[in-house]
């Protein structure tokens, strides 16, 4: 889109907030400071994009993150400098780790004072190097006049494969600078590297051959769900990481889904004669530490060259993006693959399988698993969770997802996120709602969010698994310390008093059957709603689950 230059009397703030408007970010999120005001004024002033007002920088991090996942496009943060851009980093380390296509514009003390070490206000000298720990990539606006440049490689960098999370750093004498003569605007173009057609043919010559192919399909993925559901109707069958599912919908039979590392996958794995991984690192949590063996020849797409058999050995590595790669490799393949015809329906038995199996690890709460199952497959709403067992148990693999960007977890393990991901979520659900699970020790973390949730009227139903404890913790200490369970304890507000102060809807289910009806009721409101799942007053699960890779009671699954 092409827009004549602003005003010359205008400011590079000005021109920040224009940019980001004709390149069709419509919603940025950020907490405003001294050192952004020359931005968010402009932002204000101009009335094109939306800020949400989050309450901590981090909070702020992990919407736009969990915007970026959802919407498929980029995710804006915006922070102040020093320690407010440190306040983002963890949620920005979640970000890296999920390849977030997120622009996280922080802001730096004058120019002639940075680096310097000179004491200025909020002046942090190595604040570069930290934000390169958190960081795809950084890049600082030195003038007006490259103003233009570093937006663009800034934009450009998030969205280009490998994605990830960009910091540009803007001092604030240099956003309170004239524009000048400012350039037109153009959004750019993600960049994607091209795998080797050598590589391709290889591959295409191995899967031709194979009797009993599966692909294993992560986050990389994601932008590659027609070729890799095509992959499948030709005759391949599909396993996915937690962050690669609804790549293909799991509701297909030849989907096992997330069930990548049990008994089950272990079956499938061994009667299987190839596997191809698309954009996957494979990671020890979904493959026993790496020890889970996975069927050979073994081949591996990934836009990131360094993956190449990182933690698996491959015989095969094309280093290329996802779509264009599996596009090329269709083109190479007879329009259906002589497989075993029994391939689909061994996978479909392995997931009722292993759903059963949860299902019996569950107890009582397989009827709130249920319940959210058959909300989120009906709306398609976005489903969020934060690290808590019952994300551990059924959220991860047994609430179906028939899209890639309905998931959004804390890929990193980081607790306490899930309620500001909620709200990103949110915002840019395809659905009408985003539910959102919880659990009381990580609300803690992201409590202060849940007003920002209630200020922006978001559209998502909040569901607190309250045991009053971080449950994992003493399931661990209960299987490896000899039932030691020291600081596992937490006291938590009452929630109903806290929601009733905030003006957010709450509801307490102390009886399983009465969860359904509450899901239901909070999905046809309007705005945010909180129900609190006691499980002091149903009771435990009937497996106690101590984390992966180990898997209930620490036995290996």
């Amino acid at each position: 889109m092409k827009h004549d230059p602003i005003n010359k009397t205008d400011t590079v703030g000005d021109f920040i907030a224009h940019y980001l408007a004709e390149i069709g970010v419509s919603t940025i999120f950020g907490v405003i400071s001294i050192h952004n005001m020359p931005i968010l004024d402009a932002v204000a002033r101009q009335g094109r994009i939306r800020f949400v007002p989050a309450r901590g920088e981090a909070g702020a991090m992990n919407m736009a993150d969990a915007y970026a996942r959802v919407s498929g496009g980029l995710g804006v943060c915006m922070t102040s400098t020093g320690t407010a851009a440190g306040n983002a980093a963890g949620a920005q380390a979640e970000a890296l780790t999920a390849g977030s296509r997120v622009l996280h514009i922080t802001t730096q003390v004058d120019l002639g004072y940075a680096d310097r070490d000179r004491a200025a206000i909020h002046d942090v000298p190595r604040q570069p190097e930290m934000l390169r720990g958190v960081s795809k990539k950084v890049h600082r606006m030195w003038d007006a006049n490259g103003a233009v440049g570093a937006l663009t490689a800034a934009v450009s960098d998030a969205l280009s494969a490998p994605s990830g999370p960009v910091s540009l750093e803007i001092p604030v004498d240099v956003q309170r600078a004239p524009a000048a003569q400012m350039a037109s605007v153009h959004a750019p173009v993600a960049v994607a590297p091209v795998a080797a057609q050598s590589a391709v043919e290889e591959m295409a010559k191995l899967i031709t051959r194979a009797k009993r192919p599966l692909v294993w399909l992560g986050g990389g993925a994601r932008g590659a769900a027609e070729q890799a559901r095509e992959l499948m109707r030709r005759g391949v069958g599909v396993v996915t990481s937690t962050n690669g599912r609804g790549v293909v919908s799991e509701e297909e039979a030849a989907n096992l889904g997330a069930f990548n590392m049990g008994p089950d996958a272990a079956e499938l794995f061994a009667s299987c004669d190839l596997m191809l991984v698309v954009g996957s690192r494979l990671r020890g949590n979904e493959t026993r530490n790496n020890k889970m063996p996975l069927p050979r020849p073994l081949l591996q797409v990934d836009a990131d060259a360094a993956q190449g058999g990182r933690n698996y050995p491959v015989d095969v590595f094309a280093h290329g993006d996802a779509a264009d790669t599996l596009r090329r490799l269709l083109d190479l393949l007879p329009e259906q693959l002589e497989t075993d015809a029994g391939l689909r329906f061994d996978i479909a038995r392995l997931r009722a399988q292993a759903e059963g199996r949860l299902r019996d690890q569950l107890g009582p709460y397989s009827v709130v698993a249920e319940a959210i199952n058959s909300a989120v497959g009906a709306g398609g709403n976005a489903w969020v969770r934060d690290v808590t067992i019952s994300n551990s148990t059924f959220g991860n693999r047994y609430v179906r997802l028939s899209d890639p960007r309905q998931g959004v977890h804390a890929l990193g393990g980081g607790i306490g996120q899930g309620v500001a991901m909620g709200i990103g979520a949110a915002l840019a659900s395809p659905g009408p709602k985003a539910i959102t699970l919880l659990g009381d020790g990580g609300t803690m973390l992201g409590l202060a969010e849940m007003i920002t949730a209630v200020d922006e009227n978001a559209p998502l139903v909040y569901v607190l698994m309250n045991d009053q404890a971080y449950g994992v913790i003493e399931n661990i200490q209960d299987a490896q310390y000899d039932s030691r369970r020291h600081y596992s304890k937490v006291a938590v507000p009452e929630f109903g008093a806290f929601c009733g102060s905030i003006g957010m809807p709450h509801v307490k289910v102390g009886d399983v059957d009465d969860f359904e009806p509450a899901l239901q009721k909070a999905l046809k409101a309007d705005g945010p709603r909180l129900i609190e799942v006691d499980m002091c007053a149903i009771g435990p699960f009937a497996e106690a689950f101590a984390g992966p890779p180990a898997g209930a009671a620490g036995k290996k699954e």
